[in-house]
C-alpha cells in the first residue's frame, strides 16, 4: 500500500497534500475556478463581518436599543462577526486547496474557534427564544423577570459553556484516553479534521438537537399565544396594543432567524451523525458544501433584520448619513413612527 502511494505521489506530485506516506489526496482546481472560489469567499466574509459589525455598532450606539433582547442580539452578532473574521479566511484556503498547509497549531486553533463561535450562536438563539417566550406569554412580569442583568448572565453562559466544552475536547487528552476505542486516527495527513470521529458525531448531534428542540417548542407556544393576543387586540389601549404588536413582530423576526439557522445547520449536523455510522463515506466536496451552507447562516441575521425591523433600517440610514456625528443622534427614538 505504501509503495503504491509513493508511486502515485511520484507520478502525480499535485495529487496529494504532502509527498509522504498517508498523505491526503488533493483536488487541484483550474486557476479560474480557484480565483472564483476565493472571490466568493471574500464577498461572503465581507458581508458577514460588515453586516454583523453594524448590528454591534447600532445596539451599542443608540441608547433606545439598550434592552435585554438587543444585548443578546449584539452578542450573537459578535460571534457571527468573529466567525467571518477569524475562521472563514482559513476555511476558504482549505476549501480551495483541499488541504491544510498551516500546521498543527493553527489547525487546532481554527477548529477551536470554529466550534466555539458556532455553538455560541445556537446557545444565543436558544436564550433569545426564552426571552421572546417570556415577553409574549408573560408580558406583565417580563420587565422585572428578564432584566439587563439576566441577559448578561445568559451572554456569559452562551460564551463560557461552548468555550469550556470545546477546550475540553481539543486541548486535553482525557477523552482520548478514556474513549480510545471510539476515536480514530486522522484519516490522512493534511486534512485538519480533529473532531470528526465516531464519538464526536454522536456527541455533536445532541448539542445541536436539544437547543433546537427547546427553540421550536417555545416558538410554537409563542405563536399560539400571539394569535390569541391578536384576537384580543381591540380591547387593549392604543399604547398597550402598540407594545404587544412590537413584541409579536420581534418574536416573528427571531422565529425566522431560528428557522433559517435550522435549515443551514441541519444538513451538516445530520451528515456528521450518519457519516460516523457509515465509516465516513461522504465525499469531501459534499462535506465542504455542508460546512459552507452552515457558515452562510452567519451572514443571514443582519439581512433578516433589514427586511423585518424598521428600527434597523432607520439606524442604517442614520449611520450612512452625516447625522451620525450629531451629539443628539444616540438619543433618537428609533421606534417612533
Amino acid at each position: 500500500m505504501s509503495a503504491v502511494l509513493n508511486q502515485g505521489a511520484e507520478e502525480h506530485p499535485a495529487a496529494f497534500c504532502y509527498q509522504v506516506n498517508g498523505s491526503c489526496p488533493r483536488t487541484v482546481h483550474p486557476l479560474g475556478i480557484r480565483l472564483a472560489i476565493y472571490l466568493a469567499g471574500a464577498v461572503g466574509m465581507l458581508i458577514t463581518v460588515l453586516g454583523n459589525l453594524f448590528v454591534v455598532f447600532a445596539v451599542s450606539y443608540f441608547k433606545v436599543l439598550h434592552t435585554p433582547t438587543n444585548f443578546l442580539l449584539l452578542s450573537l452578532a459578535l460571534a457571527d462577526m468573529f466567525l467571518g473574521l477569524l475562521v472563514l479566511p482559513l476555511s476558504t484556503i482549505r476549501s480551495v486547496e483541499s488541504c491544510w498547509f498551516l500546521g498543527d497549531f493553527l489547525c487546532r486553533l481554527h477548529t477551536y474557534l470554529d466550534t466555539l463561535f458556532c455553538l455560541t450562536s445556537i446557545f444565543h438563539l436558544c436564550f433569545i427564544s426564552i426571552d421572546r417566550h417570556c415577553a409574549i406569554c408573560e408580558p406583565l412580569i417580563y420587565p422585572s423577570k428578564f432584566t439587563v442583568r439576566v441577559a448578561i448572565r445568559y451572554i456569559l453562559a452562551g460564551w463560557g459553556i461552548p468555550a469550556a466544552y470545546t477546550a475540553f475536547f481539543l486541548y486535553t487528552d482525557v477523552v482520548e484516553n478514556a474513549l480510545s476505542q471510539w476515536l480514530e486516527e486522522m484519516p490522512c495527513v493534511g486534512s485538519c479534521q480533529l473532531l470528526f470521529n465516531k464519538f464526536w458525531g454522536w456527541l455533536n448531534f445532541p448539542m445541536f438537537f436539544f437547543p433546537c428542540l427547546i427553540m421550536i417548542s417555545l416558538y410554537v407556544k409563542i405563536f399560539v399565544v400571539a394569535i390569541r393576543q391578536a384576537q384580543q387586540i381591540n380591547t387593549l389601549s392604543k399604547n398597550l396594543a402598540g407594545a404587544a404588536k412590537r413584541e409579536r413582530k420581534a418574536a416573528k423576526t427571531l422565529g425566522i432567524a431560528v428557522g433559517i439557522y435550522l435549515l443551514c445547520w441541519l444538513p451538516f449536523t445530520t451528515d456528521t451523525l450518519v457519516d460516523s455510522l457509515l465509516n465516513f463515506v461522504t465525499p469531501p466536496l459534499v462535506f465542504d458544501i455542508f460546512i459552507w451552507f452552515a457558515y452562510f447562516n452567519s451572514a443571514c441575521n443582519p439581512i433578516i433584520y433589514v427586511f423585518s425591523y424598521r428600527w434597523f433600517r432607520k439606524a442604517l440610514k442614520l449611520c450612512l448619513s452625516r447625522e451620525i456625528f450629531s451629539p443628539r443622534t444616540p438619543t433618537i427614538d428609533l421606534y417612533q413612527e
